[in-house]
């Protein structure tokens, strides 16, 4: 099944890793990672303190919308709405992140694949690491 890569006006905004400010909260207590950021710990309810999550985890699920989400607040871009992917990516910390997955070819998506992960407008946004050579 071959598929459009994702229009590129509907997210410019690009992960960048660690460096993406993707911020969530710890728990000095347990082990528990959160995503988005909370105050409290859900496990023994103690409070959480802010924490940057690492920014690289793998595919867990993912799904792709093949319709335009309702507006407001969705706003069509200039070249009208394509089909994306979204998934959760699993980080180093444990916690799952949903995201929307900025790939070319929805084909190449795979759970387990090694994901980038940085804050964006809204949802974060993912890509495929790059391989080193």
């Amino acid at each position: 099944m071959t598929t459009r890569p994702r229009n590129p006006a509907a997210g410019t905004t690009r992960p960048r890793g660690p460096a993406a400010g993707l911020q969530g909260s710890r728990c000095p207590v347990c082990p528990v990672a959160l995503y988005p950021a909370a105050g409290t710990c859900p496990r023994c309810g103690g409070p959480a303190e802010p924490a940057p999550l690492s920014g690289t985890g793998t595919l867990w699920t993912w799904t792709v919308q093949r319709y335009a989400p309702k507006s407001p607040p969705y706003r069509e871009p200039p070249g009208g709405f394509a089909p994306f992917a979204v998934g959760y990516v699993e980080l180093a910390e444990g916690v799952r992140v949903a995201a929307v997955l900025d790939v070319d070819d929805l084909d190449t998506v795979r759970i387990g694949m090694p994901l980038t992960l940085g804050a964006g407008d809204g949802v974060p946004r993912a890509r495929p690491m790059r391989e080193s050579s």
